[in-house]
């Protein structure tokens, strides 16, 4: 059921240590198919390289189990409830990557500070808050996604728009069109991270890019009127 689908999401869990953005199995990638309501992701402690298609869990977008023999992510009701929220998104990456989780782990959202950045997101990438002892216990993974999603909807932040966000004691988390895009976000948060970080160092007053310079970068990949790259057939 739903094998192509499957073998996306693999292929992305597989592209997780090359990328440098996890090691041991500090990361995982879904995918969802929007006509099925159906998403898969990696299965819990699953060693990536050892990963198959047939391994990839599937539910459906009441959390029940459709196909797999194996757990899923114990981060699956945090995409779940991403995926609820947000229809426009079709596929989901969360790691620990190093620059993004000190950030988030230091308490500081991502200015967009050039024009790296800018291709990929529409402004600051921002800082959700952590949980309180209660939401933790009482449904730590759920109540991760709804404070996600509860940041984006006070903060009037197109997810599309940007397709990111860091928590406050915890790391990354991405989105996109589907698996394959939401890890090349994360690839594009952790090198924002990166530059970030590096730049402050060498100039703690540096400035978030002009408006207008933030405008040309984003709406020429993004949008109706995107020009970037080639036309598909």
């Amino acid at each position: 059921m739903l094998e192509q689908l499957k073998e996306e999401i693999c292929n992305a869990n597989r592209r997780l240590p090359e990328t440098g953005l996890v090691v041991l199995t500090w990361g995982n990638v879904s995918g969802i198919d929007r006509e099925q309501g159906i998403f898969g992701i990696k299965p819990s402690g699953v060693d990536y390289q050892k990963l198959e298609p047939s391994d990839i869990v599937l539910l459906d977008l009441e959390g029940q189990l459709v196909e797999g023999e194996l757990n899923p992510s114990s981060d699956t009701k945090t995409h779940l409830e991403l995926y609820r929220a947000w229809p426009d998104i079709g596929g989901i990456t969360h790691t620990h990557s190093p620059a993004a989780t000190a950030l988030a782990q230091s308490g500081r959202d991502l200015p967009c500070f050039g024009t790296s950045h800018a291709d990929h997101f529409y402004g600051t990438v921002p800082l959700c808050r952590a949980l309180t002892p209660d939401e933790i216990a009482e449904d730590y993974e759920k109540n991760t996604g709804l404070a996600i999603v509860d940041h984006f909807s006070r903060n009037e932040i197109n997810p599309v728009h940007v397709p990111g966000v860091l928590q406050l004691h915890h790391a990354p988390f991405t989105w996109g069109k589907n698996a394959g895009n939401s890890l090349d976000n994360s690839i594009a948060l952790e090198m924002s991270a990166r530059m970030a970080i590096d730049g402050l160092s060498i100039n703690p007053g540096m400035e978030p890019i002009p408006e207008h310079i933030l405008d040309k970068h984003f709406l020429r990949k993004h949008g109706p009127d995107a020009y970037y790259g080639q036309k598909k057939s």
